[in-house]
């Protein structure tokens, strides 16, 4: 049964440089990039996370946490642990934490494929790739696929 109101999730794309941002909802269980925060050596722009949180006002969120084919944790596994824990912490909502795998690289192929065919006219940057992998990752979280427990 469908739920009766449609939960809006934002998804986060985390990486050292920038973090990707996509939004979707439990009903059309769809997700679309949004937007990439950028991350400098002073840390993570929470400023601009809060914006994000005021504009969409998500009921949950989503971090993707890179994991190796195996499902191990990657190298990026416990600095992506601790963005979810803090953003947690700032967003007073709750975190859920998703296997990542391969998305950006699914990101990177679809985007290229799209310019390819004329549906993109600009180069494929970084920061639409990261989007684009968040997006990747929210579609999988929906439907349940690759939800991390601890």
């Amino acid at each position: 049964m469908p739920e009766a109101r449609a939960r809006v999730v934002l998804a986060f794309d985390f990486g050292l440089r920038r973090i990707g941002v996509a939004s979707g909802d439990t009903v059309s269980g769809s997700a679309a990039p949004c937007t990439t925060v950028h991350v400098t050596e002073r840390g993570v722009d929470w400023p601009a996370i809060e914006r994000l949180l005021d504009q969409f006002e998500p009921d949950l969120l989503v971090v993707g946490c890179p994991r190796h084919a195996d499902g191990s944790p990657a190298r990026l596994g416990a600095a992506a642990d601790g963005f979810a824990a803090a953003l947690a912490e700032r967003a007073r909502r709750p975190v859920e934490r998703t296997d990542e795998y391969a998305s950006s690289i699914d990101a990177a192929a679809a985007l290229k494929r799209q310019r390819e065919r004329g549906q993109r006219r600009r180069r494929v940057q970084h920061a639409d790739i990261d989007s684009a992998a968040a997006a990747i990752i929210l579609e999988r979280w929906l439907r349940g696929e690759g939800r991390i427990d601890d």
